[in-house]
């Protein structure tokens, strides 16, 4: 299986799209339209049905093209069994430190959620890939933008009620991407099958972070 993770994939598109409680086999055909429209980066919840058995499925077969990992991750047995089904990084809602540093000491990126400025703080300096602030419904752009004036050497990655209109200004304020569920997956086209509709909305995405990019270089 393929385990490593690519930042240049996340980079490409800086958002990792969350699934939870997705059918397995929805999740395959929708992972088809998610790596067309140019995303890269899928996170499975531990806490959905046949979670395991879904991130060895979807790392088979886009593990070339997608980021594959696994997410809601608290106990390292959840761990091992993330890693067992072949998940290319990892992802905690909490600041849980055996998961953390055992992961660090795999070499396995691993992104953990923290809300305060120490725990995000602390998050980074036990090795964290990213610190996931989490829940980032009630902060907006504004409170990343503030933690980063002092710790600017960070990588956030606000999670938690992100809305499509407003995921540019989480990275306008220096966010190295943003974590979305319900509202990058929504579950009237994929249940319908609608796959045309739903790849031209994964492709909205797309295309606004490099209407984004592209006004930064012409800043710059």
């Amino acid at each position: 299986m393929i385990r490593s993770f690519s930042w240049e994939k996340f980079n490409a598109a800086p958002i990792i799209g969350i699934l939870r409680h997705f059918p397995r086999e929805q999740v395959m055909l929708l992972a088809r339209q998610y790596a067309d429209a140019g995303l890269g980066t899928l996170e499975i919840t531990m806490n959905s049905s046949e979670a395991a058995e879904t991130i060895t499925g979807l790392v088979r077969e886009f593990g070339d093209v997608l980021n594959i990992g696994a997410g809601t991750v608290i106990t390292k047995r959840q761990l091992e069994q993330a890693l067992q089904a072949g998940a290319q990084f990892i992802v905690t809602p909490i600041l849980a430190k055996p998961v953390l540093r055992a992961c660090v000491k795999q070499k396995v990126p691993v992104i953990p959620g923290a809300y305060t400025p120490t725990e995000i703080y602390k998050a980074w300096s036990l090795g964290a890939a990213a610190v996931k602030v989490f829940p980032a419904t009630e902060l907006g752009p504004g409170y990343i933008r503030e933690l980063l004036a002092p710790l600017n050497g960070l990588k956030l990655l606000p999670t938690g009620g992100v809305q499509p209109d407003h995921f540019i200004d989480y990275l306008r304020a220096g966010a190295v991407g943003v974590g979305m569920g319900g509202h990058l997956f929504p579950r009237s086209l994929i249940e319908a099958g609608r796959w045309d509709e739903l790849k031209e909305h994964f492709s909205s995405f797309v295309r606004a972070y490099k209407d984004f990019s592209q006004s930064l270089g012409s800043i710059n």
